[in-house]
C-alpha cells in the first residue's frame, strides 16, 4: 500500500510532466524529477517545510536561488526524498542537483561580494593583539564580558553588540595593561586567585610545578611592581567541615605531616605545614597564608603544589579511581588513600612597592631612553609612533600622534617621562582604531556598488584570519607597498603565514568553535557511572582534537583526513582511554589507533562526550551534531509537548531499556545509534544497562549501518557535503559574517579548486582568500532625511 506522498507523486506521474513555463518536459530531465518526487509533499496546499515547488522550474532556478539553494543542500546531502518516500536512483537526484547548481552558478557571476559592519576585537584577538604590541600576556577574560556567537563563531561582526558597560570594559582593560606592561610605582595592594577544578585529579605532577610535587596548581602571574607579596592556600573538605584527605588512609602523621610548597621560577620560596585537623570552624577556615615574600615586577610563574610522599600503586580495597576526589563522603573510610586537595591560590599585594625591574614588556616599550630633558619629547615620539603604528595596523596619522603626544605631555608633567609612555599607551589601548577593525572605502566608493579593500585592510583580514592578532612587519610592509593585493604575493603570504607557530590558532579557535569543543566545558559525566573521568582525562580530549587539526593545518594534509585518519594525538592518560598501546608519559604524540573502529574526528572523545548527557549517550545529541557540524544540515527544532528521550520511563517490564529502545527520530537516530558501541565519555563498550549494544541501523538515505565504520564510509560516500560544510565554515570565520544562499556559489568555486589540490587544507584558505567576498566589498547604502537612497 502507498503511503500518502507516494500516492500523490504517482499521480503527478502519470499525467503529462509540465514546466512552469507551461511546456512538457521529458520524462528523465531533472524538471520531470520535480514534479514526480517533489511536488507531492512540496505544493500550495501542503506547503511541506514551508516550500511550495509547484510552479518551480529547473530551467530558470538562477532566478529563484534561495529555494534551489535549498533543494541542492538536501539532495547531496540523500535527505531528500525523507525517509518512507519513494525514492529515484542516487543517479537521477544527483543530476537534478547539477542541474540546479549549474543555473544558480551562472547567474552569479556579477553577484556582489557581500557586506558586513565593522568588527571588534573579541577576547582572543585583543589578547593576543596585546601579546604582540606589549609582549605581556593579558587575561582578556578578567576585563571583557563573553563574547556573543552566531553561527558557530564568535567574531561575526553584526552579532558583536556595542553598549556603555562593554565600552568601560575596553576603557578599563587599556587604564590595567597599560600599567601592568609599564610597571605601576603606585600599585595598591589587591587579590588575583586561580581557582582548582573540582573534578581534577590531584594525585600526579602538575605541568609547569617543581619535580617531585604532586597536585596543586601552577600559573604565570604578572606583578605590577617589586614588592612583598602574600600567597594564601585553600583546600578541599569534607561536607562536615574537616580537611579532606585526613582519614585512616592518608599519609598524613604529627611527625610527617602533609607539606604543600610555593615556589617562584621553580626556587621554593615558602613551604607550609598542613594541620591535619584543621577544619571550616577554625578561625581561618581550611587556608594557609604565607610571609610577605619579596617578589620583582613581571611575569613569573608561581606554583602551589603538595610534596609528594609515595610513588607507586594504592593498595585499597577497591582499584584507586582516576578521579582523585570523585567523592568526600568516603574521605574518612577505611581502605581508600585519600590525600589533601588544594581548592585555590591566592596572590595579594604588593604590600609594599620598592622599584620597578626591568620586564619583557618594558624592554617591548623602551626602545630609546633619553638622557636629558630636552630628549624626553623626542623618545616619546619615537615610542607612542611604533606602537600606535603597529595597534593600529597601518602607518600612524600625525593628528593620530599629536593626539597621543598629549596624553604623553599630560602625564609626564606630573610624574615623568615613564608615566606619560603609560599614558599614551592607556590611549592607543583605548583607540577605536585598535579596538575597532575598521575598513575604510576609497573616496571614489559609490553607495551600493564594490570595491577592492585596500593592501592595509586586505592584510589586517589576512592576519586575523589566520593569526588572531594584527599584521606582522613582513605583511604590513608589503601592503603599504600595494604589492599584497597581487594574486601571487598574497598566495605566497598565505603560505607564509600557514606554515608559522601563530597558525596554531586556526586550531583552538576555528576547529575548536566549529566543532563546539567549548560544550565540553558544560559535561561532566556522573560519577556514579563514571568514576574515573577527570578534569586531565578533558582536557587531553580536548587537546587531542585541536592536535590533530594543527597536524592538517601545518602538514597541508587533505581536510578529508578529519573523517578517515587511522591516527590521533594521545598522551598516556588517553591512549590508556582508547586502549592504544606503548604510550608513556604526559607528552602527546602521533599514534597510530589499535583497530579500525576508530577513526577520525567521530572517534575522538572530545566528540563523544560533548554530545552526550552526564549519565548515558543520546543518539539523538550524536546525530543532531553530526548534520549539523558536518553536513550543514540541521534538523528541525522538535514539535512543542514531545518530552525528551530522558524524561521518558527507564525500564520496561522490569528490565532497563537501552539508548536503542527509546529512540524515535528516523531521521537523526540511526547516526547516533551508529556510535553506541561509544559509551558516554568515548570509551569502547558491548554493553549498555547489562543488554548488549546492538549499532545497526538504516542511515536516512537506506544505506544500511552496522557500526562505526559503517557510518564512516556513509559518510564519505557524501564527501563533498563534508567538504562543501567545511569551506562555510572557514569562509564564515575568515570574512566574519553569516553566509547567504548568495555566497554558495563562491564555496562551490573554492571547492572545485581545491580538489585539483587533492582538497589539502592550504588549497581552501587560497581559494577563500583570492575570492571577491574577503578582497572586496559592497559600499554601504546611505538614506537621506526623506528616507531616499543617495
Amino acid at each position: 500500500m502507498l503511503k500518502w506522498p507516494s500516492v500523490v507523486c504517482a499521480v503527478v506521474a502519470a499525467g503529462a510532466v509540465v514546466g512552469a513555463g507551461g511546456q512538457q518536459a521529458p520524462t528523465d530531465s531533472p524538471q520531470a524529477l520535480v514534479a514526480r518526487t517533489c511536488v507531492g509533499c512540496h505544493n500550495d496546499r501542503t506547503h511541506s517545510g514551508n516550500l511550495s515547488l509547484a510552479s518551480f522550474d529547473v530551467a530558470t532556478a538562477g532566478e529563484h536561488a534561495d529555494v534551489a539553494e535549498k533543494m541542492i543542500r538536501k539532495l547531496r546531502a540523500g535527505q531528500m526524498p525523507p525517509p518512507g518516500s519513494r525514492r529515484p536512483d542516487e543517479t537521477s537526484l544527483a543530476r537534478l542537483a547539477d542541474a540546479l547548481e549549474a543555473q544558480v552558478d551562472a547567474r552569479a557571476a556579477d553577484a556582489p561580494p557581500g557586506r558586513r559592519t565593522f568588527q571588534r576585537l573579541n577576547r582572543a584577538e585583543y589578547a593576543r593583539s596585546v601579546h604582540d604590541l606589549l609582549a605581556l600576556d593579558a587575561d582578556a577574560g578578567s576585563y571583557l564580558p563573553l563574547d556573543s556567537k552566531s553561527a558557530n563563531f564568535d567574531n561575526i561582526a553584526d552579532a558583536q553588540l556595542l553598549s556603555p558597560t562593554l565600552m568601560q570594559a575596553y576603557l578599563t582593560a587599556a587604564a590595567e595593561i597599560s600599567r601592568l606592561a609599564v610597571g605601576d610605582p603606585d600599585a595598591t595592594a589587591r587579590e588575583a586567585t586561580y581557582a582548582v577544578s573540582r573534578w581534577a585529579s590531584q594525585r600526579e605532577h602538575v605541568e609547569g610545578a617543581p619535580y617531585g610535587t604532586r597536585g596543586g596548581v601552577s600559573v604565570v602571574h604578572t606583578f605590577p611592581a617589586d614588592g612583598d607579596y602574600r600567597f594564601r592556600v585553600s583546600f578541599y573538605h569534607e561536607t562536615t567541615g574537616a580537611l579532606y584527605g585526613n582519614g585512616r588512609a592518608a599519609l598524613h602523621t604529627a611527625e610527617a605531616p602533609e607539606q604543600i610548597e610555593i615556589s617562584i621560577d621553580g626556587a621554593r620560596a615558602a613551604l607550609l605545614d598542613i594541620d591535619r585537623w584543621m577544619s571550616t570552624s577554625d578561625p581561618d577556615g581550611v587556608n594557609l597564608r604565607t610571609e610577605p615574600i619579596a617578589i620583582a615586577a613581571g611575569p613569573h610563574r608561581i606554583a602551589a603544589a603538595f610534596i609528594r610522599r609515595f610513588e607507586g600503586p594504592a593498595q585499597d580495597l577497591i582499584s584507586p579511581l582516576e578521579w582523585s576526589i570523585a567523592s568526600t563522603s568516603i574521605a574518612d573510610a577505611y581502605g581508600f588513600t585519600t590525600l589533601p586537595h588544594l581548592r585555590d591560590l591566592a596572590i595579594t599585594g604588593p604590600m609594599k612597592v620598592t622599584g620597578i625591574s626591568d620586564t619583557p614588556s618594558r624592554a617591548k616599550i623602551f626602545t630609546c631612553r633619553p638622557r636629558a630633558g630636552s630628549q624626553q619629547i623626542v623618545c616619546a615620539r619615537e615610542i607612542v609612533s611604533r606602537l600606535a603604528s603597529q595597534a593600529f595596523r597601518r602607518p600612524v596619522a600625525e593628528r593620530d600622534v599629536a593626539a597621543l603626544m598629549d596624553l604623553y605631555t599630560r602625564g609626564a608633567k606630573d610624574a615623568g617621562f615613564e608615566a606619560g609612555v603609560r599614558m599614551a599607551i592607556e590611549g592607543i589601548l583605548a583607540s577605536p582604531r585598535f579596538v575597532f577593525r575598521l575598513e575604510e572605502p576609497p573616496s571614489a566608493a559609490r553607495a551600493g556598488r564594490s570595491y577592492a579593500l585596500s593592501d592595509l585592510d586586505l592584510a589586517s583580514r589576512l592576519s586575523f584570519f589566520l593569526w588572531a592578532t594584527g599584521p606582522d612587519e613582513a605583511l604590513l610592509r608589503l601592503a603599504e607597498r600595494g604589492r599584497l593585493s597581487s594574486p601571487a604575493t598574497l598566495e605566497q603570504q598565505v603560505r607564509r603565514m600557514l606554515a608559522d607557530a601563530r597558525s596554531d590558532v586556526l586550531a583552538s579557535r576555528f576547529a575548536s568553535q566549529w566543532l563546539r569543543l567549548q560544550d565540553l566545558d558544560k559535561i561532566n559525566p556522573d560519577v556514579r557511572f563514571y568514576p574515573d573521568f577527570d578534569e586531565q582525562l578533558k582536557s587531553a580530549m580536548r587537546r587531542e582534537t585541536e592536535l590533530f587539526f594543527r597536524h592538517i593545518v601545518r602538514e597541508d594534509r587533505p581536510v578529508l583526513d578529519l573523517f578517515s585518519a587511522d591516527y590521533t594525538f594521545v598522551d598516556e592518560r588517553l591512549a590508556r582511554h582508547y586502549g592504544i598501546p606503548d604510550i608513556v608519559g604526559t607528552e602527546f604524540r602521533k599514534a597510530p589507533y589499535a583497530d579500525a573502529r576508530r577513526r577520525g574526528l567521530l572517534a575522538h572523545g572530545s566528540i563523544l562526550t560533548l554530545s552526550s548527557h552526564a549519565d548515558r549517550t543520546s543518539p539523538v545529541l550524536r546525530g543532531k551534531w553530526v548534520m549539523e557540524v558536518l553536513l550543514g544540515t540541521p534538523p528541525p527544532p522538535p514539535p512543542p509537548n514531545v518530552p525528551d528521550l530522558e524524561a521518558t520511563a527507564d525500564s520496561e517490564d522490569g528490565r532497563m531499556r537501552t539508548v536503542r529502545g527509546s529512540s524515535c527520530h528516523r531521521m537523526i537516530d540511526p547516526i547516533g545509534i551508529a556510535l553506541e558501541n561509544f559509551d558516554v565519555t568515548g570509551a569502547w563498550r558491548i554493553k549498555d544497562n547489562g543488554m548488549p549494544v546492538d549499532p545497526a541501523s538504516a542511515l536516512y538515505d537506506g544505506t544500511p549501518l552496522s557500526g562505526p565504520a559503517d557510518l564512516r564510509g556513509a559518510l564519505l560516500k557524501r564527501s563533498r557535503v563534508l567538504i562543501q560544510t567545511f569551506t562555510e565554515n572557514l569562509m564564515t570565520f575568515a570574512l566574519g559574517r553569516r553566509l547567504g544562499y548568495e555566497d554558495m556559489p563562491a564555496v562551490r568555486t573554492i571547492v572545485r579548486h581545491a580538489a585539483a589540490a587533492d582538497h589539502r587544507f592550504s588549497a581552501f584558505v587560497v581559494g577563500i582568500v583570492n575570492a571577491p567576498a574577503f578582497r572586496m566589498k559592497s559600499a554601504d547604502v546611505q538614506t537621506d532625511a526623506a528616507g531616499d537612497q543617495r
